[in-house]
């Protein structure tokens, strides 16, 4: 073993291993919100059962579509279109049960089925037209929020279609996509889909040569294509990912309400891309982790809870998130110049 490799394994300190980790900024500000909400709301509930339950629900919606949005902006990209994907998804699966007597589980598919040529066609054109996809993916969202309203308002004369229960198979997708586990409140299920997604998006950063292509194209596309990865099929599998965790969320919330609403998932991209930033990942691209992403979600369901079983007046909640996606910026700022100066 040679002096240098010697003096660089005697040097490497693991606590700064985990400072230096994209995810450590938000888990320690998920820790600290906890505190301050159970110091200041924990006798009005929010360290019972059901505040834990409430929080945790909020945050596992918010982290299905966090985890693809961060996988998107770690490769170097936005998806705006996420929360118009969520409302057009649920309708499509109200309609086709409540109008065409579908069964619910061939209308999930073909939510699916059209999450992905959504995620295709952001890919495509972000890719073909180089354009920003922050524009092409707005352009989507206000296509999608027309085309959701219109049609919906043609078809039934209505812009929320109740009555997915009385559908066909309409249970055991209520099972899967809505129950709480054990039949209790303390573990919605919807925070294990949460879960499984970030220990699948982990793996794929972390453990794949397609997680390797996500940084590079990231980093530099020009770069990370003069050696040979194919970035545009790289870009547009990551919008397919958005889209498809846009549908994830617009199954879970039509089971769980059995309905649908034209206006539903508006606004919630920002909050997934705010997330994201909190839990560590870059505007910039080429860094970040699917485990931040969750961390963020956490944070941000506990000060949404956290506010109503404190009392306080509800309208302080855009306050609360604008402070904190500032803290997080300037922290994971930070924590970017620790970690290059600790590859050094």
């Amino acid at each position: 073993m040679s002096a240098v490799t010697s003096e660089r394994m005697v040097r490497t300190n693991p606590l700064r291993r985990f400072l230096v980790r994209p995810e450590t900024g938000a888990v320690a500000g998920s820790i600290a919100v906890w505190i301050f909400f159970a110091i200041v709301a924990g006798s009005s509930g929010f360290v019972s059962v059901l505040g834990t339950s409430s929080y945790l629900s909020v945050s596992a919606e918010l982290a299905i579509l966090a985890i693809p949005v961060a996988l998107l902006m770690i490769g170097g990209e936005f998806d705006l279109s996420v929360g118009s994907t969520v409302g057009a998804c649920s309708m499509v699966i109200a309609i086709l049960t409540t109008q065409y007597g579908f069964n619910v589980w061939w209308a999930i598919l073909a939510s699916l089925i059209f999450a992905v040529l959504i995620g295709m066609m952001n890919g495509y054109l972000v890719m073909r037209t180089s354009l920003p996809s922050f524009i092409v993916t707005l352009g989507t969202a206000y296509i999608l929020q027309g085309l959701t309203a219109g049609l919906t308002v043609r078809l039934t004369g209505l812009t929320v279609v109740n009555g997915v229960n009385q559908a066909a198979g309409f249970s055991s997708a209520h099972a899967v996509f809505a129950t709480a586990l054990g039949g209790g409140q303390l573990f919605p299920i919807e925070m294990i889909w949460a879960l499984a997604l970030v220990v699948l998006a982990t793996w794929l950063l972390l453990g794949t040569a397609f997680g390797n292509w996500i940084f590079g194209v990231g980093g530099d596309a020009n770069a990370a294509r003069n050696i040979g990865v194919p970035v545009t099929r790289v870009k547009i599998l990551l919008f397919i990912g958005t889209a498809l965790g846009a549908c994830l969320l617009a199954i879970i919330q039509t089971m769980t309400f059995t309905n649908a609403d034209v206006e539903r998932g508006l606004g919630s991209e920002f909050l997934a891309i705010v997330a994201a930033v909190v839990g560590g990942v870059l505007l910039t691209g080429g860094y970040g982790s699917a485990i931040g992403a969750l961390f963020g979600a956490l944070a941000f369901g506990m000060v949404e809870e956290g506010i109503v079983f404190a009392a306080v007046d509800a309208n302080w909640y855009k306050l609360v998130i604008g402070l904190i996606l500032w803290l997080a910026v300037l922290l994971n700022s930070y924590v970017r110049r620790l970690a290059m100066e600790a590859r050094r």
